[in-house]
């Protein structure tokens, strides 16, 4: 007796290849989708902090972090630090934008903005941003005098920063130079938005060199914007 073995037609597969197809460009977009959410919400977060610190000029003609009468008005407990003399209203927030110093005016920075209600939530720690790297603002990287954040110790070189910047840290490469590319150039070492190649919260030592971008699928950077 002979047994009919039944297999499928080529209908069949090719109804099976193209369900496949779909979930696979379903999947593949909605990656996509995930990742220009991230950036939106990273550059809405950068923007919305100038935002809050001018504001806060604005009403009190200091800054955030470094204003010497906020211990005075602000009297609810936690009490703030009081004012540090030849520091405090100095025009410039002393500390890193990934502090662990509970007191640097870079941390307190966050502190006054939100007391004053132009950012959300309570305390001094620094924000995390859409992939979970802190976002911070200090002066400059320490060097002083012609050398500023990201930039190399060389007068006539024009690639670092001074003054206040905002940095957000643990981008993806990806993300990194798309918020570059609509923020600014898109160039991590020109412009008003520079970077730096380093895993999670890196610090920005004195000289930094501003890093060029490295699409390789493993490179983090930390992006600082001149506020």
């Amino acid at each position: 007796m002979k047994t009919s073995q039944k297999g499928f037609t080529l209908v069949e597969i090719a109804i099976v290849l193209v369900i496949i197809g779909l979930l696979l460009g379903g999947i593949l977009k909605g990656q996509e989708m995930i990742t220009q959410a991230k950036i939106k919400n990273v550059i809405a977060d950068m923007t919305g902090v100038s935002a809050a610190m001018y504001g806060y000029q604005d009403r009190y003609r200091a800054l955030p972090g470094d204003d010497r009468n906020a211990s005075a008005r602000w009297t609810a407990p936690p009490a703030l630090p009081a004012p540090v003399p030849g520091v405090t209203g100095n025009g410039v927030i002393e500390g890193a934008y990934n502090s662990a110093t509970a007191t640097d005016e870079s941390r307190l920075f966050w502190d006054h903005l939100r007391r004053a209600g132009f950012i959300s939530g309570a305390g001094n720690e620094q924000p995390f941003n859409a992939v979970s790297g802190r976002t911070g603002v200090q002066t400059g990287d320490g060097a002083g005098g012609a050398v500023g954040v990201l930039g190399i110790a060389n007068p006539a070189n024009t690639q670092h920063f001074n003054g206040l910047i905002l940095c957000t840290a643990n981008l993806p490469d990806k993300i990194a130079v798309s918020i570059d590319a609509q923020m600014d150039d898109g160039n991590g070492q020109s412009g008003s938005v520079r970077a730096m190649a380093g895993p999670g919260n890196p610090a920005l030592p004195p000289n930094t060199q501003a890093s060029p971008y490295v699409e390789d699928g493993v490179t983090t950077f930390v992006v600082c914007r001149q506020m």
